[in-house]
């Protein structure tokens, strides 16, 4: 049972939301990215990346993806990075093991150990980070399409990580006791605490936020909501974050890709 503390701040967040008034010029449309949810100056950096900090990684990116050094370059096995736009929409998807499932980032992190390159530390190490922002950069305008598996057994794993998902999509956590559902669903196009709520569709990813003066994943993206509504964080890699993210992108199907992106 919530402590009178925890009921007052949760019936404080209830009457912001209730009293927060549309944003003049928002739109209210839960099929939409969250780029049309942008100021029109972080609008514009986005669009010319080589005037924002994105510019950095995307260079930092291309230069990994012919490099090398330390074994075979990405080029010499999938050549020009737009060979992979479609395949790059239809991330998180179910490895090999057909048990585990792995987002862009991860794969990323297989490629780079099997061709002999040094370990990444994670899904938010730079390099992993730049080449995520190389493919999505060479992916934007692809729609994000993710079906099931046709193999019946895959299916159903799939189907179940997916199902995981969609329930930690609606469970309400954390001492604010929000749900995802509450803020990306039911407010969408309203202020929260200056903030514009979008319908958190990971169109955008990875993304650079001011707040974090770095390029940073979904996981992180998603850690952060966590910690927002003042949850236990995942770890990283946790598969709950991997199923989150799987439900989050069969919600977008349809949607095109516009990553990388900025975000305050």
């Amino acid at each position: 049972m919530p402590t009178i503390r925890e009921a007052v701040a949760t019936g404080a967040l209830w009457l912001c939301l209730a009293q927060a008034a549309f944003a003049q010029g928002w739109p209210a449309d839960a099929r939409l990215s969250g780029r049309a949810f942008l100021t029109p100056n972080l609008a514009r950096l986005q669009d010319d990346p080589a005037a924002s900090p994105i510019g950095l990684w995307l260079e930092r990116g291309a230069t990994s993806w012919t490099a090398s050094t330390q074994g075979p370059s990405c080029q010499s096995c999938h050549g020009a990075p737009g060979s992979l736009a479609k395949g790059v929409a239809q991330f998180p998807r179910l490895a090999g093991d057909g048990r585990t499932l792995i987002n862009l980032e991860d794969q990323i992190r297989a490629c780079r150990t099997r061709s002999g390159r040094a370990p990444a530390s994670g899904s938010e190490d730079d390099d992993v980070l730049a080449l995520s922002a190389h493919l999505q950069m060479a992916a934007r305008g692809q729609v994000i399409d993710l079906q099931p598996p046709a193999d019946a057994a895959l299916r159903e794993t799939w189907q179940a990580r997916l199902s995981s998902g969609a329930q930690a999509w609606t469970q309400r956590v954390g001492r604010i006791n929000l749900a995802c559902v509450h803020c990306h669903d039911q407010n969408v196009g309203k202020t929260f605490r200056s903030e514009v709520t979008s319908p958190a569709h990971p169109t955008g990813f990875p993304v650079y936020r001011m707040r974090w003066q770095a390029l940073g994943s979904i996981e992180r993206r998603l850690r952060a909501c966590y910690s927002g509504v003042q949850a236990d964080l995942p770890k990283a890699g946790d598969p709950l974050l991997r199923d989150l993210e799987l439900f989050l992108k069969v919600r977008a199907n349809g949607l095109p890709v516009d990553g990388p992106s900025i975000r305050r």
